[in-house]
């Protein structure tokens, strides 16, 4: 497929995350507040990284350089240590403090939404980018699967609670995750590790 398509293709996929999670942001804020849930404002507080991540690489796709690329890895490589710490510190506090969120039928919806469109996008990313040969377009795909299975795990802590009260299966889902992120943030870190002596850093 030819390079300008997949360019196009690319920069479409990431606009639609962005204005997936900027409606996401308002969803969630109002699902959160009616449930009380820590969870879904957690949630709501993931999709603020992903927009940034995909700010960066609509960035990135619209310019050429080597240090324009390294920038912008280096730039998603902080937003999944951000998304790492946050998962631990929401999933911690969640733990601790026994916080237990009344039902959200919207939060279920939406997550469940959610969950699906990140995956379909994220496929979407990593063809275009794996055939542009663009590591940032393929790492932000890692994102936006992070993105995904986090959909997925307060999903399922949101109906494990509202059918059998089990509020503690949200938080335990998402540490998960938390090991998820470190290792994408380890392998930007590996991407930009200068060559040495002209061979290929180990991976």
């Amino acid at each position: 497929m030819a390079a300008s398509v997949l360019l196009r293709r690319g920069r479409l996929l990431e606009g639609a995350t962005l204005a997936w999670n900027v409606t996401g942001v308002a969803v969630l804020a109002v699902a959160a507040i009616e449930a009380r849930s820590v969870a879904l404002a957690g949630f709501g507080l993931d999709s603020l990284v992903e927009i940034g991540a995909s700010a960066v690489v609509l960035w990135e796709l619209s310019g050429t350089g080597e240090q324009r690329q390294r920038r912008a890895l280096g730039l998603i490589r902080a937003a999944f240590v951000a998304l790492a710490a946050y998962l631990a510190v929401q999933s911690l506090v969640v733990l601790l403090s026994g916080s237990r969120p009344e039902h959200s039928p919207a939060g279920i919806a939406w997550t469940a939404l959610t969950g699906l469109a990140m995956f379909a996008l994220a496929a979407g990313k990593l063809r275009a980018g794996l055939g542009l040969g663009n590591p940032v377009l393929t790492h932000e795909a890692a994102v936006t699967v992070v993105d995904g299975l986090l959909a997925v795990a307060v999903l399922v802590g949101l109906v494990l609670n509202a059918a059998l009260g089990w509020w503690w299966a949200d938080p335990l889902a998402a540490l998960v995750i938390v090991s998820y992120a470190i290792r994408e943030a380890r392998s930007i870190t590996r991407d930009l590790t200068p060559v040495a002596a002209g061979r290929e850093v180990p991976r």
